[in-house]
Order: structure tokens, then C-alpha cells, then sequence
């Protein structure tokens, strides 16, 4: 059989206990060749480019144009 606690824990010691169990706020920085927002020491998703040289070719998206045709 498992032990049982002895004495009851205050609320005090389990604020305590509790306090130290959070989520770390992620940082970020801003890519100097597009500006968009990316994690520190990480290739930018958006444009390529790693501490000043590009690392991935990324490729152009072509804007397809949609033809509006009216039908009468």
C-alpha cells in the first residue's frame, strides 16, 4: 500500500510549488531581409535568407488572374 501524506499542504506551499509551472514566452526577431517575424538562429520561412545569405531558393508563386466571364 502507498503511503499517505501526513500533514496537509497550505495553500501558501502549493502557490509555491505552482508558481515555478508556467509557459516560457518564445521570443522572436525580425527577418533584416523581409522583416516577417521568425524564431532566433532559424533559416526565415519567408524569403529564404539566413544571417545575411540565402540558404533556400524559394520559388514564386504565380497570382493566377481569374478570367471573369459573364454569362448572359
Amino acid at each position: 500500500m502507498p503511503q499517505e501524506p501526513k500533514k496537509r499542504h497550505s495553500r501558501q506551499r502549493q502557490g509555491k510549488r505552482r508558481a515555478a509551472i508556467k509557459l516560457a514566452v518564445s521570443s522572436y526577431i525580425f527577418c533584416p531581409n523581409c522583416h516577417e517575424p521568425i524564431k532566433p538562429h532559424a533559416i526565415c520561412k519567408n524569403c529564404g535568407y539566413y544571417k545575411g545569405k540565402q540558404v533556400i531558393v524559394k520559388k514564386e508563386k504565380k497570382k493566377e488572374q481569374a478570367v471573369s466571364t459573364t454569362s448572359a
